[in-house]
C-alpha cells in the first residue's frame, strides 16, 4: 500500500505520565479513542509537475458547525485549485476551510475535500495537521510514483500500463466456436454485470466472483486488469428501448443497496487486491440528460423523467464513491461519442453533468480514473481523409450533411478534448481516456483508400469518410461494421488505452419484438425497416436483420465484424 505514517502526538501527550514522559500506545488500546482527529492525506494521481491529493478528517470531539484544516509542506507543493473545500495558501502554510455545505462534522463524522497542485523534487506528506488549532494523527502517503506492494495498494497512473488485460473465458468460448473466430478469441472484452442476477451468474454462467477468480488465474506474476461494466441504473437508457434495464425510474435505493453494495463489497476483498479493476460505469446514462432532455427536440418522456428525479446523477455518484474506496479499483465515466456530444451545445454541458454525478453522494473526481468514448458504438477512431478545418468551393466541412457542424470528425480527436475540457472543469490533470475500438474498424471493400472527389462539400465528405453508417446517429447493429484496433495500452496522447467494451458479437437489441424477462423492450433502431427519427436526422437505421436481444449472440454479426476488420485479420 502507498507509505504510510501515523504521528500519535495528541494522543501521547493525553496519556503522557506526571514525569512528562511519554507513555506507549498499542493499537487498540483505550487510549486511541483520546485522539482528537484524524487526517488521511493521500495523493492520488502525480505527474511530472503536478498531483492531485484527497484529504479526509475524522473529528473524535465536539461536533462542529464549522471547521479549518490547516497543514505546511516542507517542499514547494502549490495548490492550485480545490473541491469542497475553500483552500488558500501563503508560502508553504495551507489552509482549508468549510463550504457552507459540508461545515457540519459529527462527533465520530468525516468530511473529504480534494485539490490539485504543482510540485518539483519531492511531494512529501505534510508532517503536521491542526484541525481549528488541535494536532491531529496523520495517516497518509503517496500515490503513483510508490513502489506497488503486494497487495496492489497503490494506485497507478494508467491501469492499462505494463499490464495484460482479463479474457473472458465466456465470450471466448464463444467466440472461437465460430468459424474463423479463433483469430481474435484471445482477446480481451468487457464483463457486463447489466442486471443483479450478473453479480452471482445468471443460469448457471459466471458471476463477478467467478470472473475475478479466474483472473487471479490469468494474472500469474504480473499485472492484470479486469474490465467490468457497471449498468443497471433506475431507469436505463432512458431515450432507447432496446437495453432498458430490470430497475424502475424510482428504484434508486435497489440500485444502491442489491447491485452497486455487493459489487462493491466483492471488489474490495483483500483476495483481489492484486488486480487492476477497471469499471465503465453507467453507459449513455448522462449523456441523455443532456441531449434528450426538454425543450430538445430529441427529447423522451423518460429522460425528462430521470432529469427530474435525479436519480442518475445520484446512481452514478454512489457507484463512483463506494467502487472508489478500494485502491486497486479505476472508475471510467461513460463520456458518449463524437457523433453525439461534439456538437458546442452538447460538448461543456457534458462535462458539467459529469462533475454533478462526480461530486454526488459523497463521490468526488478524483474518484474518477477517467472517461470512456464509444462503448458500445461504431464511430471511427481516425477519419484520414479529411478533417474538421478543410473547405471545398468555399464551404467548410463542417457544413457538409454527414459532420453537421459537429466540431469532431472522429473519436480520437474527440476523446482527447474532452479530456481537455474535463481538466478544464476541475477533474484532476492525470485524467485519462478510453475508446471502445470494438467495432469501429470499417474495413473491407467498402473502405475508401482517399479523400472523396472535390465537387462539392458532401461529395467530397461522403466519398472519404471511413464510417460508413447511414447517419452518425445509428447506433443498433450497423450492417458493413468491422472490428476495429485491438486492445492496447497507451495509444496515443491522453488515451489510457484502446479497449474492446462491447464483446464483438453480442447483438445491439432486437431487429423485432421478442417477448422476455430481462426488461428488454423492442427499438425501432433494430429494425432495418424502421426510415428514422430526429436523433438519426429521419434516416434509415441501417441495422442488421434477424438480431437477437441486446447481449445476445449474434453469429451473422460476428462474422461481419471479422470480415471487415480494419487491420484486417
Amino acid at each position: 500500500m502507498s507509505r504510510t505514517r501515523t504521528a500519535l502526538l495528541a494522543a501521547l501527550a493525553l496519556v503522557a505520565g506526571a514525569s512528562g514522559t511519554a507513555l506507549a500506545v498499542t493499537p487498540g488500546d483505550a487510549g486511541l479513542a483520546a485522539v482528537p482527529c484524524t487526517v488521511d492525506y493521500k495523493v492520488q494521481n502525480q505527474w511530472d509537475t503536478g498531483f492531485t491529493a484527497a484529504v479526509t478528517i475524522t473529528n473524535n470531539t465536539t461536533a462542529k458547525s464549522s471547521w479549518s484544516l490547516k497543514w505546511a509542506y516542507a517542499g514547494n507543493q502549490k495548490v492550485t485549485s480545490g473541491w469542497n473545500a475553500k483552500i488558500s495558501q501563503s508560502g508553504t502554510a495551507v489552509t482549508a476551510a468549510n463550504e457552507s455545505y459540508n461545515g457540519t462534522l459529527a462527533t465520530g463524522g468525516s468530511v473529504s475535500f480534494g485539490f490539485q497542485g504543482t510540485y518539483s523534487g519531492t511531494n512529501a506528506v505534510p508532517a503536521t495537521f491542526t484541525l481549528d488549532g488541535v494536532t491531529c494523527n496523520v495517516d497518509g502517503g503517496t500515490g503513483p510514483t510508490d513502489p506497488p506492494d503486494p497487495g496492489g495498494g497503490t494506485k497507478v497512473d494508467n491501469p492499462y500500463a505494463g499490464a495484460k488485460v482479463y479474457v473472458n473465458p465466456e465470450w471466448s468460448a464463444k467466440a472461437a466456436a465460430e468459424p474463423g473466430g479463433s483469430r481474435i478469441s484471445n482477446q480481451p472484452t468487457g464483463v457486463w454485470l447489466d442486471r443483479i442476477a450478473a453479480i452471482n451468474g445468471v443460469n448457471g454462467g459466471m458471476g463477478l466472483r467467478a470472473h475475478l477468480d479466474k483472473a487471479l488465474e490469468q494474472k500469474g506474476s504480473g499485472e492484470l486488469v479486469v474490465q467490468l461494466v457497471i449498468y443497471n441504473l433506475p431507469g436505463r437508457d432512458c431515450a432507447a428501448l432496446a437495453s432498458n434495464g430490470e430497475l424502475g425510474a424510482t428504484e434508486i435505493d435497489k440500485y444502491k443497496t442489491q447491485y452497486i453494495d455487493p459489487i462493491a463489497a466483492i471488489q474490495a476483498d483483500p483476495k483481489y487486491a492484486s488486480l487492476r479493476i477497471v469499471n465503465t460505469i453507467e453507459i449513455d446514462s448522462l449523456p441523455n440528460l443532456v441531449t434528450n432532455v426538454s425543450p430538445r427536440a430529441t427529447a423522451t418522456a423518460n429522460c425528462d423523467t430521470m432529469k427530474a428525479n435525479g436519480n442518475y446523477i445520484k446512481g452514478v455518484g454512489y457507484a463512483l464513491n463506494k467502487l472508489g474506496d478500494a485502491p486497486n479499483v479505476y472508475n471510467y465515466v461513460d463520456a458518449g461519442h463524437h457523433g453525439w456530444l461534439g456538437w458546442d451545445d452538447n460538448f461543456s454541458s457534458s462535462v458539467q453533468t459529469i462533475k454533478q454525478a462526480a461530486t454526488a453522494e459523497g463521490a468526488t473526481v478524483n474518484d474518477v480514473q477517467g472517461f470512456i468514448t464509444n462503448t458500445a458504438n461504431y464511430s471511427a477512431l481516425k477519419e484520414q481523409n479529411f478533417t474538421i478545418n478543410d473547405s471545398v468551393n468555399g464551404k467548410s466541412v463542417r457544413e457538409s450533411k454527414w459532420v453537421d457542424w459537429n466540431r469532431y470528425t472522429d473519436e480520437l480527436s474527440y476523446a482527447q478534448a474532452f479530456r481537455q475540457e474535463a481538466v478544464n472543469q476541475g477533474f484532476p490533470a492525470g485524467v485519462g481516456m478510453l475508446i471502445d475500438t470494438s467495432r469501429n474498424g470499417w474495413g473491407g471493400s467498402a473502405r475508401p483508400t482517399g479523400p472523396g472527389a472535390t465537387t462539392d462539400v458532401d461529395t467530397y465528405v461522403n466519398g472519404g469518410r471511413i464510417d460508413r453508417r447511414i447517419h452518425v446517429g445509428n447506433w443498433c447493429n450497423q450492417a458493413g461494421a468491422g472490428l476495429g484496433e485491438r486492445p492496447k495500452a497507451s495509444p496515443a496522447a491522453g488515451i489510457d488505452a484502446y479497449v474492446w467494451i462491447k464483446p464483438p458479437g453480442e447483438s445491439d437489441g432486437a431487429s423485432s419484438v421478442i417477448p422476455n424477462d430481462e426488461g428488454k423492450g423492442f427499438d425501432r433502431m433494430c429494425d432495418p425497416t424502421y426510415t428514422g427519427n430526429p436523433r438519426n436526422n429521419n434516416n434509415m437505421s441501417g441495422a442488421l436483420p434477424n438480431a437477437p436481444l441486446a447481449g445476445h449472440w449474434f453469429s451473422a454479426q460476428f462474422q461481419q465484424l471479422m470480415q471487415n476488420a480494419y487491420p484486417a485479420l
